[in-house]
């Protein structure tokens, strides 16, 4: 179907991007140092941060995904956003305070000091990595959106918004970044009340229709798809199997490492005034972001009911995968075809505001990690600061040029949903490196050797896992080497894939902490773990 964008939405849309794109030369003049660049010379407030955090958390991965979830599926994977107030509590009291007191740039500084430079190396390729993945999924979905709105082919429409995404942000360091997410956060949620009340005020019955007929076809299920294609109940508890303590407990897993060692979250900690504003922005980051969550994926049970009250054939194609229909089409296809002439522009401003303020922060993050954890500690050592200013700049333009590349693949692949595609890859990609941030800041076990050995420990564990998404072969394979039935199942997946992560991270610390117990003595580690660490004058009492 054509895109029924007007005039209106065009020049809505275009004088988004304008003024977007207007900010980045404001602050490009102060950029004068990689200080200024990436941490903007410490000097945000905790209102400003707590906004853009927000604005960060809720890229377009929560606006088309979560509501293509609840169209397609149910309930079950927005439990773990229910985990970030605990996650926040935690770290606020463990890692916060030590971040800001090292006034690092980078979160992966710390590990050169207490495990060795290997180590550090090895997890910012590893972050760098799963950023071009978040970024990549970003791009994918905002392609969807113009891809509706245009007519062109999906790959001229991750082009074209790679384009305008790279334009944005490599202008304006993190100044820049900051003061568009405040403004992007607004516009996020002007889209998307306007888009709620259009889809419920073209439902007969209204919000009361929306509850029972979900409630009926058990669209508010903690559950999921099962291999025929229909709703079931999750088990709640299993580590085979996706369970409701399980997902909980990913949860947790996963909000423990976003705060205590995602550069995303420790960059914000760091370019705070001081820690009061640093601890208020992260609160104030959660509280916006945990309804925001529950709001879309309500959104996607919204649509749900509007389409079986006005079926055509694209809503259902995309309901039951058909046709390689996405889930996360749903929105859009909703915005561009239902949605009339002007108000369309203000929601899909909304979509693109949140795909713009997380790709730019991700972004900045990648070239932030690349400078300092690497290019400017091991490759280019000594220069002045308008070298690694530009640097850093070259950096991202890179970073975007890979995030369009990962899109392409996304588009490519098939899968459920992307919202669980991404919770598998997220998976995948962290396991471990919260374990080793824990047994570095909370115990005085570990050297570089030590750490080492976790590390390789913890990559065979979690290929060996991923294999368990072929577990029909895998299985098969054991069966043939005589292994018994039940015992194949269990060695071809000796965990969901969602939650390799989860075992990837105990696996870290109990070989490091084992090894070290074994064969290294305990250090005193002076100001690198939470137990040695000496306040310093300024920092606790918020000046």
């Amino acid at each position: 179907m054509q895109s029924q964008f007007s005039t209106i939405d065009w020049v809505i849309l275009v004088t988004y991007f304008v003024t977007m794109a207007s900010v980045g030369p404001i602050f490009a003049r102060r950029n004068k140092s990689t200080e200024g660049f990436f941490l903007g010379n410490r000097s945000f407030p905790s209102w400003l941060l707590g906004l853009a955090m927000f604005a960060t958390s809720i890229s377009s991965i929560t606006v088309m995904a979560y509501p293509g979830d609840a169209y397609r599926t149910a309930y079950l994977r927005l439990l773990p956003a229910f985990m970030l107030p605990v996650g926040i509590l935690i770290c606020s009291r463990i890692f916060l305070p030590f971040y800001r007191r090292s006034r690092c740039t980078s979160a992966y500084e710390y590990l050169e000091d207490r495990f060795g430079a290997g180590v550090r190396v090895y997890i910012s390729v590893v972050f760098l990595l799963m950023q071009i993945t978040r970024v990549g999924t970003i791009l994918f979905l905002v392609s969807l959106v113009f891809q509706r709105m245009t007519g062109a082919t999906p790959f001229t429409c991750i082009f074209a918004g790679g384009i305008v995404i790279a334009t944005y942000t490599v202008l304006g360091g993190i100044r820049a970044i900051v003061w568009t997410q405040f403004v992007q956060a607004f516009l996020l949620w002007l889209g998307a009340i306007t888009c709620m009340v259009l889809v419920v005020g073209g439902i007969d019955g209204g919000i009361p229709a929306v509850i029972s007929t979900a409630m009926a076809d058990n669209k508010f299920m903690l559950g999921d798809l099962n291999a025929a294609g229909e709703l079931e109940p999750a088990k709640w508890f299993s580590i085979w199997d996706k369970a409701i303590i399980m997902m909980f407990i990913m949860g947790l897993n996963n909000w423990l490492y976003e705060y205590s060692s995602n550069q995303n979250v420790i960059q914000k900690y760091v370019s705070a005034k001081n820690p009061k504003e640093a601890t208020r922005s992260i609160w104030i980051c959660c509280f916006l972001s945990v309804p925001t969550w529950a709001f879309f994926m309500f959104l996607g049970t919204c649509l749900y009911v509007y389409f079986q009250q006005n079926p055509d054939q694209v809503s259902q194609d995309i309901l039951h995968g058909a046709n390689g229909r996405k889930a996360e089409e749903i929105l859009p296809y909703f915005c561009v075809n239902e949605i009339p002439s002007g108000l369309a522009g203000i929601v899909i401003t909304g979509i693109l505001a949140a795909a713009m303020s997380a790709s730019a922060s991700s972004i900045n993050a990648i070239s932030a990690v690349t400078i300092t954890d690497i290019y400017k500690r091991h490759l280019v050592k000594n220069r002045g600061e308008r070298h690694y200013v530009l640097a850093a700049r070259v950096v991202s333009l890179a970073a975007c040029a890979l995030m369009m590349g990962c899109a392409a693949l996304f588009l490519l692949a098939s899968t459920l949903t992307l919202q669980d595609l991404g919770t598998k890859m997220a998976s995948l990609l962290f396991g471990g490196i919260l374990g080793l941030y824990v047994l570095g800041f909370l115990t005085r076990r570990g050297t570089g050797r030590s750490a080492g050995i976790g590390i390789l420990c913890t990559v065979a564990f979690t290929i060996y896992a991923a294999l368990g998404e072929w577990k029909v072969v895998t299985k098969e394979m054991f069966m043939n080497w005589g292994f018994s039935e039940g015992t194949s199942q269990i060695l071809a997946q000796p965990v969901h894939t969602y939650y390799v992560g989860i075992f990837g991270n105990i696996i870290m610390f109990v070989v490091i902490f084992a090894v070290s117990l074994l064969f290294e003595r305990k250090r005193d580690l002076p100001n690198l773990t939470y137990w040695t660490t000496q306040p310093v004058d300024g920092e606790e009492d918020g000046q």
